[in-house]
């Protein structure tokens, strides 16, 4: 079999029809249980599903089948939004239809809560066959889907928020029925039966009105962190051949010329080939201030083109771009679960059957001991249970706080992989940063060159030559310093490396190395002495970085470094401070230079001269002792530590490949954007745990109330429908909270 046909592939459905967690839970049961499903995800609040699948063993038809058979329409990712508008269209005309037949119902409502008989009502509003026909409307007509979805679920041996609706709408409904067609016509027209069609009616209301809020604050919600989708181009003017034409963004191929004027968002992922330009890239990685682009710089779709036109040759376009990529990651969080949702989906799977199993044991109680015989008042109380014991608050209290988190993050251009690592970072007490391109700017320059024997430029000439392919920052640096000196570079061959050590390579028949102090002297099998050691010395008590060259076998020269610290890293490093969280400098530099940055930084603890694995062991023995440890790195060298923090966060630099490192990718090396992320994630906690304490206190206090006869069932029923308003109203209170907490300009 082809090793293609093994991978695993995923896809997104919009699911609609839904009425809360519980049908999600439903989704993931149901499909998790089918061959070749690997792995399920189902979000109510975004009304999504994520599924992984073996493609050689399942199709997405057969997905989608499954999902419909069990009552769920399932479409393609790119209706989700439609559906959600029809979904809440849907539910308005359901709510203004069922309140306009609900206001005449109300008059007995009024009369049951009339102590005196002072309130006198038109006769028509009371009579008992009008309310028979309106709540037979609302009940079984408005109300439909929610006997649909209690088939459902009840088929699939579940029980959701629709179970509970239609239970206790159903026997209030069917319990007034039985009393109008049972007293006779005499006494329904003398209006003395004791009735509550106003109940399942004021409940199906309620209930719909609760939805309609809901799915209005998840849709504002989902536009909130859905900013990227904003910024993504149908069309686009491409020039081939000459010829300029006008296409879609999904056509266009590598090696295009795009052209974009000014003031136009870019489209494409690419070089600048022609004209020079201000880009605003703040929707992108958070950074405010345009950056001044010229001809070779790079450029991505998503970010707006200043004052002049540009001509751009594509890398990637379409589904390809960094754009749509940390959409996808955006999205994967979002409809990715945290330990605190995993633990509330399981309550509210068995929530359900336990509330209906307490509704028949307070109608018991009511019926044989407290109120012996009288089954109305045992009936009422039972009623209430079941309308009042919806755990949809529960279900509510953790996935919205959690999409308006992730939404603000990547709109700070800090992207959340997975919703697990914004509940970690929360707990973080202990962040450890690499030196270079996390601390420092990452762009090392050569401060002074020691020449042994022979010219400065001689050693440059030589460095350059081994070190002209390579990615390392103080390669780059050696290479930028012989094109300012116009040196031409011999060709190298036979490169050997050792990792975070030197590189060694055959120039001009002789062996050439450039690398650190302890390599050079394991190459020399002899300490450093001379110029070189003082000069050395003299370089590191600076606080700069020394490489040295060999010449066959014999020291010819050594380079000092550079490299500044970030301008906003201090104050980075005492808003973590002021946070309580302690602060690490772990570098792969000597202990001079490390020294000298992190003093710059206001760092008090260093480890120096750390290979990658050193860095991995650090990690694991904070860990042991019991810290909380975040890791910040370049997402390459510093990977086996990303992975192995509690929370990695990969300083990025615009590239794709800064976005497989870490559980948090920060687009652009911006210090200041980890103690934002921090502030984040302890309010999104915050946020939820008042969510749940909300939802967790409202079912211990409201349920005994009900059961012990003190809510009539229409009262029930509305607290309810209203726990849930209450809980997505505290859930979107976030978004002014976090737009507060970052300050005016951090919005």
């Amino acid at each position: 079999m082809d090793n293609a046909e093994l991978q695993s592939v995923t896809i997104d459905y919009a699911i609609q029809g839904m009425s809360c967690t519980a049908c999600a839970a439903r989704i993931e049961k149901t499909v998790g249980k089918l061959a070749g499903v690997e792995e399920v995800a189902v979000s109510y609040p975004a009304r999504t599903a994520w599924i992984q699948y073996a493609p050689n063993l399942i199709d997405p038809a057969q997905i989608a089948d499954k999902i419909k058979q069990i009552g769920f329409q399932p479409s393609v990712p790119e209706k989700a939004k439609e559906g959600l508008d029809k979904e809440r269209r849907s539910l308005l005309i359901r709510l203004i239809f069922s309140a306009l037949l609900t206001l005449p119902l109300l008059g007995a409502m009024v009369q049951h809560l009339s102590f005196s008989g002072e309130v006198q009502l038109p006769a028509i509003l009371t009579n008992p066959w009008l309310q028979l026909g309106l709540a037979t409307i609302i009940q079984f007509v408005i109300g439909m889907p929610f006997y649909y979805g209690a088939y459902q679920a009840l088929r699939a041996r579940s029980a959701n928020m629709d179970v509970l609706v239609a239970t206790g709408t159903s026997a209030a409904y069917l319990y007034s029925h039985y009393i109008v067609l049972t007293a006779g016509f005499p006494l329904a027209a003398a209006h003395e039966l004791p009735l509550y069609f106003e109940t399942s009616a004021v409940v199906m209301t309620a209930v719909l009105l609760g939805k309609f809020i809901e799915v209005n604050a998840t849709s504002r919600a989902q536009d909130s962190a859905a900013g990227y989708g904003k910024l993504k181009n149908e069309t686009v003017i491409v020039e081939r051949a000459g010829i300029r034409m006008e296409i879609k963004t999904e056509f266009v191929r590598i090696g295009d010329y795009v052209l974009v004027n000014a003031g136009e968002t870019i489209p494409v992922d690419g070089v600048i080939a022609k004209g020079e330009s201000d880009v605003n890239e703040s929707l992108l990685t958070g950074e405010s201030l345009p950056a001044a682009k010229h001809a070779g710089d790079r450029v991505w779709a998503g970010t707006a083109n200043g004052r002049n036109p540009l001509r751009i040759r594509t890398e990637a376009a379409g589904h390809s771009t960094m754009l749509n990529r940390i959409s996808e990651l955006v999205r994967q969080a979002q409809r990715n679960k945290s330990a605190i949702q995993r633990q509330v989906d399981q309550v509210s799977g068995w929530f359900v059957p336990a509330m209906l199993l307490l509704a028949a044991l307070t109608f018991l109680a009511w019926f044989f001991i407290f109120a012996p015989g009288n089954w109305e008042q045992a009936f009422r109380c039972s009623v209430a249970v079941v309308l009042v014991a919806c755990p949809c608050a529960l279900g509510l209290a953790t996935p919205i706080s959690l999409v308006v988190a992730t939404g603000r993050l990547a709109k700070k251009g800090v992207v959340v992989k997975e919703a697990g690592a914004l509940e970690r970072l929360a707990q973080v007490d202990t962040i450890i940063l690499d030196k270079t391109g996390t601390l420092t700017e990452g762009k090392p320059r050569i401060r002074q060159v020691y020449a042994h024997n022979g010219s400065k430029s001689a050693v440059i000439r030589l460095a350059a030559a081994v070190e002209f392919h390579s990615a390392h920052p103080l390669a780059k640096a050696i290479v930028e310093e012989s094109d300012k000196m116009g040196l031409v570079l011999p060709s190298a061959e036979q490169f050997v490396y050792t990792s975070a050590k030197g590189v060694e390579a055959t120039v001009e028949n002789r062996q050439v190395g450039v690398g650190n102090a302890a390599w050079i002297i394991d190459k020399l099998s002899q300490p450093l002495s001379g110029g070189v050691s003082f000069f050395a010395d003299e370089r590191e008590r600076a606080g700069e970085t020394v490489l040295y060259v060999i010449d066959d076998g014999k020291i010819a020269g050594a380079m000092s470094f550079i490299d500044t610290v970030k301008p906003n890293a201090k104050e980075a490093i005492a808003r973590l401070k002021k946070a309580g969280i302690a602060v690490i400098l772990a570098t792969g530099d000597h202990m001079a230079p490390a020294l000298g940055a992190a003093k710059e930084a206001g760092i008090d603890k260093v480890y120096a001269s750390l290979l990658p694995e050193d860095k991995l062991e650090l990690v694991r023995k904070l860990q042991a002792g019991g810290k909380r440890v975040g890791m910040a790195g370049d997402g390459w060298n510093d990977a086996p530590a990303l992975a192995a923090s509690d929370v990695g966060m990969a300083m990025g630099d615009g590239t794709e490949a800064a976005l497989t490192a870490g559980h948090l990718t920060l687009l652009q090396p911006r210090m200041t954007a980890i103690p934002e992320a921090v502030l984040i994630s302890r309010l999104t906690v915050r946020n939820v745990r008042q969510n749940l304490t909300f939802a967790f206190i409202y079912n211990a206090l409201i349920i005994p109330f009900a059961a012990y006869g003190m809510l009539q069932p229409w009262m029930a029923g509305t607290a309810m429908a209203f726990s849930s308003v209450s809980v997505v109203g505290n859930a979107l209170r976030l978004n002014s909270r976090l737009r507060r907490a970052l300050g005016p300009n951090q919005s």
